[in-house]
């Protein structure tokens, strides 16, 4: 959901501000997901085929409650989007040899 930024917020909702360098995002294709007792970190990376290296893009760090209330929105955005524009097709990489998201090696290398 986008929220704009409103002059006068109603009872409940908040304004927003987002500065033009975070508006144009960052795109990643990949997240790692590790958590302790007290917070989940998403560490959102971007893979490029070819290079061996991938960099983290950016950190998000969450308390476990707030963890489940990004799933819990995620489920309801993914249903509305599928409603839409029909089922999001995943495919599994394991058994082609080809890397993640289907990087793999150059045609006619092993």
């Amino acid at each position: 959901m986008f929220f704009m930024a409103e002059d006068t917020p109603r009872p409940n909702e908040f304004n927003v501000e987002i500065t033009e360098e975070i508006a144009d995002g960052i795109y990643s294709n990949m997240v790692i997901i590790s958590h302790s007792n007290a917070e989940f970190i998403f560490d959102f990376i971007r893979i490029v085929p070819g290079i061996a290296k991938a960099k983290v893009k950016s950190r998000v760090i969450m308390t476990p409650q707030h963890a489940k209330r990004l799933l819990l929105t995620m489920q309801d955005n993914l249903q509305k989007y599928e409603a839409t524009f029909g089922t999001i097709e995943l495919k599994d990489n394991i058994d082609t040899g080809a890397g993640p998201f289907g990087f793999g090696p150059p045609a006619g290398m092993a």
